[in-house]
């Protein structure tokens, strides 16, 4: 059989109304059998495409609008007061952001095995994952609460103030209950990814966005409940992104198939769950983590007020991008994972070209409007002519990490689609951690780059990361990668079928 067979259906390709009549099977026998004629390739690079934006155009609104949320409250809480504002953000990044990124990173493992029982049509096991997901994630709720109840220890143990680590710990405490709701909000997200399901999750975030506003607004300007309401009521608008999650699961006919009730068999099999929540975990978090990092170690500087502000610009800009990045880092883990456990390899690998050149493109794009730009960015935040000096010399680095973002993500959500999680934890460790945090400090504190110093550190640790994820993902055997997925799948369905047994019993 010769890939010219199927070239009257991908005829099709250049008309909306035959895409769908296309599956994913016929492309992978499509791109099995070679040589395939140049022609075909942009067909083929926008069939793919449109699978592609279907799935992040809803996951970046998902990514920046959950984001937002945090985002808006430390709006609000700078008109309380200084003093506020900084209690508020260092919690923020250091506990919350600390919480966040474990959370986010034990999801990720939801996303692998779900992504690929979807592609395999494993519908009922489904549901049970992301179950032994919400009972892992609440038991790492329950050690992490104690850091926020003591927050105001943790923070002035990593050099601040009595005065700011008080008002951080007022905020951290407020925040307890939102710690809860990440337990549960971040597994069910990324159970309906999974299956594809993303404009609702989109339609959502923003419901409880536009009335966080509004309820943000009530509690800070109205009714004066500080900072402690603030908090509150964060946790309260994440509450309502937990419910509305909840309720969709449970009561929309897309998931009726996926979600078939509670179970004890979630508890059964939670090992090897676990053993890659926690590979998760490391990954996202020395990613999440490493960024954090250098925005503290800056306020050790010589001049800590300016550095802080300069670096935090910068750093806010290159969040925002990061949300951004996120959304189509999901989509391509969802993509991947749901064609491995499919069994169609070239069909994913195909997927990881389409998406690398795409957000290499939007990375560009992004990175010029930086350079273009570069004053004008720092004005929206300050008008002090210092700050603005040194955000305007900051935005050449700001520009390489925003082209750097372009890749890393997206590589790291083919990894988590693959379920590699456990060597790019590796690859984070040595590359943020070993190279390039050192590198930073004695660029930062013995040279006189300062602020630009803990830069380039991160730069090199993001770029030796991207290199090694490159090459793995280079000389990845996608037959071998489908092999460990239907094995995976195989595990997950023998331990259900062991639940069964004892419960007969």
């Amino acid at each position: 059989m010769g890939s010219a067979e199927y070239e009257p259906l991908l005829l099709g390709l250049d008309s909306h109304s035959h895409i769908p009549d296309l599956s994913p099977a016929v492309i992978e026998e499509f791109l099995t059998h070679k040589p395939i004629a140049a022609r075909w390739w942009p067909r083929l690079f926008a069939w793919e495409s449109r699978l592609l934006w279907i799935l992040s155009g809803a996951s970046i609104v998902v990514s920046i609008f959950n984001y937002m949320l945090s985002f808006v409250t430390l709006m609000f809480t700078g008109h309380l007061g200084a003093l506020e504002l900084a209690g508020a953000s260092i919690a923020s990044v250091g506990i919350q952001g600390l919480a966040y990124g474990i959370m986010l990173g034990m999801a990720s493992a939801v996303q692998t095995v779900c992504g690929q029982a979807y592609g395999a049509k494993k519908y009922a096991s489904m549901g049970i994952i992301c179950q032994r997901a919400i009972i892992l994630h609440t038991g790492a709720s329950v050690l992490l609460t104690i850091l926020y109840w003591y927050s105001g220890a943790f923070l002035k143990l990593i050099g601040q103030s009595e005065s700011i680590s008080s008002q951080g710990q007022i905020f951290a405490r407020g925040l307890i209950p939102q710690l809860y709701a990440f337990a549960i909000c971040c597994p069910l997200q990324r159970f309906l990814q999974a299956q594809n399901i993303v404009n609702p999750l989109a339609y959502m975030s923003v419901a409880v966005f536009l009335l966080h506003i509004l309820l943000t607004w009530l509690v800070v300007y109205v009714w004066s409940f500080g900072l402690l309401g603030a908090a509150l009521t964060l946790s309260f608008s994440w509450w309502l992104l937990v419910i509305l999650n909840s309720a969709y699961i449970l009561f929309s006919p897309a998931c009726k198939e996926t979600w078939t009730g509670f179970s004890f068999k979630a508890f059964r099999g939670i090992w090897p769950y676990f053993k890659l929540t926690v590979a998760s975990a490391i990954m996202l978090c020395l990613e999440i983590w490493y960024n954090q990092g250098l925005v503290l170690i800056s306020g050790l500087l010589a001049n800590p007020t300016i550095a802080l502000d300069s670096i935090s610009i910068c750093m806010n800009y290159l969040n925002w991008d990061m949300q951004f990045m996120l959304g189509l880092s999901a989509a391509a883990s969802v993509r991947v994972s749901n064609e491995l456990g499919a069994g169609h390899p070239m069909v994913a690998k195909f997927s990881v070209l389409v998406v690398s050149g795409t957000s290499i493109l939007i990375s560009i794009v992004f990175s010029a409007i930086v350079l273009i730009f570069k004053t004008g960015l720092s004005k929206l935040f300050t008008s002090d002519s210092e700050v603005i000096a040194a955000v305007a010399n900051l935005t050449p680095l700001l520009a390489i990490s925003v082209f750097l973002n372009g890749i890393q993500p997206i590589l790291s959500g083919v990894a988590i689609g693959s379920g590699w999680q456990g060597v790019v934890a590796y690859v984070n460790l040595t590359a943020y951690y070993i190279i390039g945090l050192p590198i930073g400090c004695v660029l930062g504190f013995k040279t006189s780059l300062g602020v630009a110093g803990i830069w380039w550190g991160m730069i090199i640790g993001v770029l030796l990361q991207t290199i090694t994820l490159i090459i793995l993902t280079a000389r990845t055997n996608w037959n071998t990668e489908v092999e460990k997925a239907m094995n995976r799948i195989k595990t997950s369905a023998q331990e259900e079928a062991n639940s069964d047994l004892i419960v007969d019993v």
